[in-house]
């Protein structure tokens, strides 16, 4: 019959769509938190995020022009451009954290020096638009809870200080 075939045909090709969400899901950057810097420059925000991490009472161990990296390489790896027009990691590190890190667990010290990064969308790709991300230590141990609550401490505090400047 026409119709049981049509129907099996919609009923594979819906199974398939699963499939194919399930396994792009696996994929998703669920641990990378990211915050659109609203009202601000990109020199501003970059401003506004070391003054929250120094605010914390941390010292800003690298501020990394990561962009001229990728500006760099681009043509070596095949690629026209870098999509931003500015990136910035900045490192920092609490002592007082990282001790808390690996009493907890010794290889959480891999979690050390805390990374934000702060990127300036470029060419096409929403050009203008600021956003500060981070790679969240997760909720596994005490340690890591209190991590991700300085790091959603700095995000909000930036965004806070970065209006304010422009």
């Amino acid at each position: 019959c026409f119709a049981w075939g049509f129907f099996q045909r919609v009923r594979h090709g819906l199974l398939v769509m699963a499939a194919i969400c399930l396994v792009s899901g696996a994929f998703a950057a669920e641990d990378i938190v990211t915050r659109p810097i609203i009202g601000s420059d990109f020199q501003s925000a970059s401003e506004a995020l070391i003054e929250a991490i120094e605010a914390e009472g941390l010292v800003v161990s690298a501020k990394i022009p990561f962009n001229a990296m990728l500006e760099r390489t681009a043509g070596a790896v095949s690629r026209q451009a870098s999509p931003f027009a500015n990136v910035q990691i900045v490192q920092f590190c609490s002592s007082l954290l990282a001790w808390q890190l690996l009493e907890e667990e010794a290889a959480q010290i891999a979690l050390c020096p805390l990374s934000m990064t702060l990127y300036e969308m470029g060419g096409d790709r929403a050009k203008g638009e600021i956003y500060l991300a981070y790679r969240s230590p997760g909720q596994a141990t005490a340690g890591r809870m209190k991590a991700e609550k300085l790091l959603q401490r700095l995000v909000d505090r930036s965004a806070e200080l970065a209006r304010w400047r422009w």
